[in-house]
C-alpha cells in the first residue's frame, strides 16, 4: 500500500510563499498521478492541482492558476506544491493524494491520501 506524508505547511503573510512536499512510502510514485487538495473549515475539500505519472500537462484550479506550481522531483519519491502570492483564502488543510488512474481534479479519482499539512495565510 502507498502511504503519503505532507510537510511544509506554516503560517505565512499574504503575498508570501510556501513550498509543500508530499513524500511517498511503501510504493514508488512512478505509477501514480498525484493531486493536491485543500479544505478550509466549513468547506468541502477542493482540488488545487494535479500532475501525471510522467509529470506532463499539470492541471490547476482556476483559483490558483498562475500562482501555484506542482512538480515531481527527479527521484520520483516526492511531489511539491510551490505556492506564491498567497492569499487569505488559500488557508486550509492541504492534502496530497495519489491515484493509479489518470490525473485530474476530481477528488473521486484518488485512492490514497496523506494526513494533511496546515497552511494559514494571515497578517
Amino acid at each position: 500500500q502507498l502511504r503519503l506524508r505532507e510537510s511544509g505547511g506554516d503560517l505565512v503573510q499574504p503575498g508570501g510563499s510556501l513550498r509543500l512536499s508530499c513524500a511517498a512510502y511503501g510504493l514508488s510514485l512512478d505509477y501514480f498521478a498525484i493531486g493536491w487538495f485543500r479544505q478550509a473549515p466549513g468547506n468541502l475539500r477542493e482540488a488545487v492541482a494535479s500532475i501525471s505519472t510522467l509529470g506532463g500537462s499539470p492541471l490547476y484550479a482556476d483559483s490558483v492558476k498562475g500562482r501555484f506550481t506542482i512538480s515531481r522531483d527527479a527521484s520520483k519519491t516526492t511531489v511539491f506544491l510551490q505556492m506564491n502570492s498567497l492569499k487569505p483564502e488559500d488557508t486550509g488543510l492541504y492534502y496530497c493524494a495519489a491515484t493509479d488512474r489518470r490525473e485530474g481534479l476530481d477528488v473521486h479519482l484518488y485512492n490514497y491520501w496523506g494526513q494533511g499539512t496546515q497552511v494559514t495565510v494571515a497578517s
